[in-house]
């Protein structure tokens, strides 16, 4: 499906729940996929799944932790619909596969496009620049109209930012997080907006670099990884101004997203607070000297440089 962060960088991820490696992934497509049977090897380890090349057309996402079974159901149902109105390819089943104790893995799995491209952590800011346009465009068109009242539930994402008010406070004062004074003034200001009070929109949850691929040149190829897909405040994925962008990219993508659909500065205030939620999560799980790590430090950098 993509060329993600190395597998030998799962150091970065929480330890799996379930075993998952390329023997295990050939045996599952082999008996519940024939026609699709291929060399498999691993490519990247995430936080909650496991992606994996299949031949040289397709991918294998399976879940490493528990949590990740609901979601990889959400993607199962949700991605065929969402992707047909979006500007951008994401990863919709080809196949869907079916959990198999008797194999050893019992959790649903799925069979994927393999999308060319790189992650857009390993790309500087200049670079991912170029990106800017294909993100606005598809920022906007996921959260243009209403989610439907049968969308994924999540309670850390789309939410108030109070909601995230005890966990954001205590990683501040935890230590792990540099210039925390400055951004406690930051996330002050992003609760003090006034909430979002119409329907929630479509969210992808997660749009940081590592779920951006690039080409070499810069441009948005796809955006993978919807194990968060959710519904609420448009904030939520706003917060990619500061997640992946420079001041300037990030002027270039304001005024973009402020011509689809215009929002309110209450509105990019409460992004940027989602910045800083979603990026010292990262710093505190991976520190700041690997390069999920850094991705998260730049991203503070950005959130205290506006």
């Amino acid at each position: 499906m993509t060329t993600p962060r190395p597998a030998q960088d799962g150091a970065d991820a929480p330890p799996p729940e379930l075993h998952v490696d390329a023997a295990l992934a050939a045996r599952l497509v082999a008996a519940q996929h024939p026609d699709l049977a291929g060399r498999v090897e691993v490519v990247a380890n995430g936080w909650d799944n496991v992606m994996l090349r299949l031949g040289d057309r397709h991918g294998i996402r399976m879940p490493r932790r528990r949590l990740a079974i609901p979601l990889a159901r959400n993607e199962q149902r949700w991605l065929p619909e969402l992707a047909p109105r979006l500007p951008v390819p994401i990863p919709v089943p080809v196949r869907v596969g079916k959990p198999a104790p008797e194999l050893g893995y019992d959790a649903p799995w799925s069979i994927v496009p393999w999308f060319r491209g790189a992650d857009a952590v390993r790309f500087d800011p200049a670079t991912r620049g170029v990106a800017v346009n294909g993100l606005a465009a598809f920022v906007a068109e996921l959260g243009a109209t209403p989610a439907p009242p049968d969308a994924p539930s999540n309670p850390y994402r789309g939410v108030p930012l109070a909601d995230r008010d005890e966990v954001v406070r205590a990683r501040l004062a935890g230590g792990r997080i540099p210039h925390a004074e400055r951004l406690v003034e930051v996330w002050e200001r992003a609760l003090a907006a006034p909430v979002w009070s119409a329907p929630g929109v479509w969210l992808h949850g997660d749009l940081h670099p590592g779920n951006l691929l690039l080409a070499a040149s810069g441009f948005l190829t796809a955006v993978v990884d919807f194990g968060d897909l959710t519904a609420g405040d448009p904030a939520t994925d706003l917060a990619t101004a500061w997640l992946t962008f420079d001041a300037r990219s990030r002027r270039v993508f304001k005024a973009e997203i402020e011509r689809r659909r215009g929002l309110d500065e209450a509105t990019w205030d409460r992004a940027r607070g989602w910045a800083l939620v979603l990026a010292s999560a990262v710093v505190e799980q991976a520190g700041a000297s690997t390069p999920f790590g850094r991705m998260g430090a730049d991203a503070l950098e950005q959130v205290l440089a506006d």
